[in-house]
This record gives structure tokens, sequence and C-alpha cells, in this order.
């Protein structure tokens, strides 16, 4: 992540959570596509709600590297906008706690009680907490073998205790942005962006791919550390290195579209390091020209 990324997150961090986050929600860059303003006003306003107005504010300055960006078009740039919005609103047990609540206003009349069940991992539980708390807390259970332990948590509006429940573990927001869930959010969506910018300046063909490639890393569980470890997968084995120089990849695009093509469901991702491994065996490597 660039030091310009660490500065910014830091400074809506500290603002957040020391209380000088104001209900003024940020304004949109100067210069936004049209096209993009409703998409980027959506975003800012179920931002706010999410985290705060610094955290929005966060949002509105990663939007605006991308103002004015040459061969950069309006659809893809709308995708940016759309998918950097739902990767800032990741889901931890603090979101649907909150999106739960929600429930309870959204609905006219006397809403039909939620009752529904979340299935985590234990570290995932423990790293939606101040990483100061959870640091240590994970290290005993990895030492313990227990990381990967199945924990299922109830999100019920079907009575008092349980909207009282859900209260508390929405007011935990304050402290999101200090957890180490959000550490590892912080970094990923730097790189991408990171990833974006390379694409626009070495291969602006395989942008809209790169883009896309956020759609990969949903939800949470397993099922999210599937996506984020095969999203790594293709990174570090075909993106990456066509943008160094090492690789000489003349249809990035296309390349990665084939190696999603073979995602599956599976931990050791056979399919996919043997269809990278193809890939790259296709075309000649060549000296680092980075």
């Amino acid at each position: 992540m660039s030091d310009r990324g660490i500065l910014s997150s830091l400074r809506y961090l500290f603002a957040d959570v020391i209380g000088e986050d104001d209900d003024t929600p940020p304004f949109l860059p100067e210069g936004l596509p049209e096209a993009i303003v409703p998409i980027a006003s959506d975003a800012i306003h179920m931002l706010v709600e999410y985290q705060g107005t610094s955290y929005a504010q966060l949002y509105v300055d990663r939007l605006k590297r991308f103002v004015g960006r040459r061969g950069f078009d309006d659809a893809v740039f709308a995708e940016v906008a759309r998918l950097m919005a739902a990767r800032m609103s990741y889901e931890d047990p603090i979101r649907i706690a909150q999106l739960t609540l929600a429930t309870l206003e959204d609905r006219p009349g006397v809403p039909a009680p939620v009752n529904e069940v979340g299935k985590f991992r234990i570290d995932e539980l423990i790293g939606a907490l101040p990483a100061i708390v959870a640091e240590p807390v994970l290290d005993t259970l990895e030492w313990l073998g227990w990381l990967r332990l199945p924990v299922s948590i109830r999100f019920s509006t079907a009575n008092r205790w349980g909207i009282r429940r859900l209260k508390i573990e929405a007011g935990l927001r304050r402290w999101r942005l200090f957890s180490v869930r959000y550490t590892k959010e912080r970094a990923w969506v730097e790189r991408w962006l990171h990833m974006i910018d390379r694409s626009l300046t070495k291969q602006p063909a395989a942008t809209p791919a790169i883009v896309q490639t956020a759609t990969m890393i949903t939800g949470y569980g397993d099922s999210y550390r599937q996506g984020m470890a095969d999203w790594s997968a293709i990174i570090d084995g075909l993106a990456k290195p066509t943008f160094d120089g090492v690789l000489a990849l003349s249809d990035l695009g296309g390349a990665v579209a084939e190696a999603r093509a073979t995602v599956l469901p599976d931990p050791r991702q056979v399919a996919l390091k043997r269809k990278i491994a193809e890939i790259r065996a296709r075309v000649p490597a060549e000296p680092n020209a980075a």
C-alpha cells in the first residue's frame, strides 16, 4: 500500500474514534463524470451509515485518483465506484447486526422478526476486535490449533434480548477501524486500486478484467477466505509479473478471465494453480524491466 493510502486511512481512523466526525456527508469529487454521480452518492450515504463520515471521505479520496484519468472510461469507473463501496462495507458481525437492526425501521407496520444464524470461524470473530486485544488471543488460538474452529452466532429481532444484543454488537462500529480485519481490508483495497492504476499504464485493455476481480471476494467465513486466496493467486501469478515486465502476457485481461474460469471451492487451489502455470508456460519470461 502507498504511503498516501496509509496516512489517509489513519487520519480517518482517528477522526472516527476520537469523535471528530460530523454529520455532514462529504462532497463528491470535482470533475466526477455524471454517470458516476448516483453510484458514488449512494455509496457515500451507505458508508456513513456503515462507519461514519470520515470513512465515507476516504472513499471519496480514493475515487479522486481516477477523476480525469486518460483512458479510463465511465463504464469502468462506475464499476470501480460500485465495487470499492462493496468492499469498504465488508461483512463482519458488526455489519450483520447493523443490517438486522435496519429491518425494524425499513418495514412498515409490525415487521416480521428476523432470526438468522451466521457461521463464522473463531479467528474471524476475534479479528473484528481491536488489534491490541485480538492479536494475543489469535496467537494463543493458533498455538492451540483452534483458529479454524467454527462458531455460530444468532442475529435475531424476535425478542428484546436479541434486539439489545444486536445494538451492543452494532455499537462496536467505533472500534472497527482498529481491528485486525480492517487492517487487512484496507491493504487489500489499496492493492486492488494500485493494480488498476498499473493496468491503465501498462495494459489499458486489461483494466476492466482487473477491476472485476473484486467480485471474487464476498461474504465471510470460508467463502471469503477462499476468494481472497484465489484473488491473490491470480494477481501474484499473472497481473503483477506482467506489470513488472517479467511475464510477456500480451492479453492479460484474457488470461485473468481464463484463470478465473477454473476457480473452484478448493482450499488447495489445484485447478487454479495448474491453469496459472499453463498460462505462464505459453509465454517467454523476460528479464525484469520494471
